[in-house]
């Protein structure tokens, strides 16, 4: 019946704009999130009843042709995409963090599993000599003053650390291109290795996992690892992290119409439900 298909729309349209909203708030809570990326939902609409089928035009006969007539059943939240543009530089003065300036990610290992990712680059050194993130896991990169390897396998790159932890150095600096160099008392300056970026194809393609980490996909592309500043990677800027790229007037807009979408929805589902009972009061 065609209430049923109205009512059959509404709740798509509610489920669809639902969805949105999810993301809208999530978006929102993250504004104050260094590196984090905002997300956006893509609808579609979806099944069509067909009533009347298309037909060519018979000038032999003197009738034109007609276009097809068609029902939908209202829509989906097809995707979700992430917008992967970079956002501005949030200065903060101490001198492990580390923004990049272009594309690239930095590669983390935590625990046994393989490599993740970030744009967040809030680095120190554990009591071990490993250098760390925000959320202990291994920055990966090349050690000492070994050339650095450029690679698409990641997982080959090794856990940038000093041995033994026991070396004193009064001052560790982080150079643009990567290098992490420790001054001891005595003046030298010793190398203590590189950190690498990693640059897919298409970021874009790439998994969120929460903890501002993403994890490659089949669709994220090839990763080329390169020290920063090389080939398609940013520089580094100590003392600084990425801003979250939230827009707060562009989602407080969407949610606007994405709370206008959903009433209306809600609307459809009364008025359906409204026509059913006067269907069914006929009887009385």
């Amino acid at each position: 019946m065609a209430f049923n298909r109205a009512m059959s729309s509404g709740v798509a349209g509610l489920k669809a704009h639902q969805t949105a909203l999810d993301v809208i708030g999530n978006n929102v809570a993250n504004v104050s999130t260094y590196g984090f990326k905002a997300s956006r939902t893509m609808f579609s609409d979806v099944l069509y009843q067909t009533l009347t089928n298309a037909s060519k035009s018979d000038a032999t006969n003197g009738r034109g042709g007609v276009n097809p007539s068609q029902v939908g059943y209202g829509s989906k939240a097809s995707s979700v995409s992430v917008d992967t543009g970079r956002s501005g530089m949030a200065t903060t003065g101490f001198p492990g963090d580390c923004y990049i300036n272009g594309e690239g990610y930095f590669a983390v290992r935590d625990g046994k599993s393989g490599a993740k990712f970030t744009r967040v680059g809030a680095l120190s050194f554990d009591s071990s000599g490993y250098l760390v993130d925000s959320n202990g896991g291994y920055v990966l990169g090349t050690n000492g003053n070994g050339a650095v390897s450029k690679s698409t396998d990641p997982t080959k790159l090794s856990a940038i650390s000093y041995t033994p932890a026991s070396v004193a150095y009064k001052d560790i600096a982080i150079s643009p291109d990567g290098a992490v160099k420790g001054t001891k008392a005595d003046g030298t300056v010793d190398t203590i290795g590189h950190i690498e970026l990693v640059h897919f194809t298409n970021p874009g393609g790439l998994e969120q996992t929460g903890g501002n980490y993403y994890k490659a996909t089949d669709n994220s592309g090839t990763a080329d690892c390169d020290a920063p500043g090389s080939s398609s990677t940013g520089t580094l800027v100590t003392g600084a992290l990425e801003s979250s790229n939230v827009d707060l007037a562009n989602e407080f807009s969407n949610m606007i119409t994405t709370e206008r979408g959903y009433q209306a929805n809600s609307k459809i589902i009364t008025v359906s439900d409204t026509m059913l009972e006067t269907l069914v009061n006929m009887i009385r």
